[in-house]
């Protein structure tokens, strides 16, 4: 069962206010419900409508991780390092280097 806040966000979809925002609170609030290939449903919609959106691109590779994912995962992470360093936001930049040195290392054989 969608949670309220799901259920809210579904509403707005292809409405005028549907766009990367709704659709990365939409992923956010899947991933928060257990259910990681929605998140990464919506966050990849996220991405593609806004490809600068480096917290879209940090939640997506979560998301794919948590789904098992791995090597979509990495690959989000390193697009999100790009748009993030692009953007000048170095926080996120940080956290997705340190999440894809992780998941690089567990891939390694």
């Amino acid at each position: 069962m969608a949670s309220a806040a799901i259920a809210s966000l579904e509403k707005l979809i292809g409405t005028p206010r549907d766009g990367a925002l709704l659709r990365y609170s939409l992923g956010m609030e899947y991933l928060k419900a257990g259910d990681a290939p929605a998140a990464a449903r919506e966050l990849t919609e996220a991405v593609t409508r806004d490809p600068k959106f480096s917290a879209a691109w940090k939640l997506l590779g979560r998301a794919l991780a948590e789904a098992g994912r791995d090597r979509e995962a990495l690959e989000a992470w390193r697009k999100g390092i790009e748009a993030a360093r692009a953007k000048g936001d170095r926080q996120a930049e940080k956290e997705m280097a340190v999440f894809a040195r992780r998941l690089e290392r567990k891939l390694a054989p």
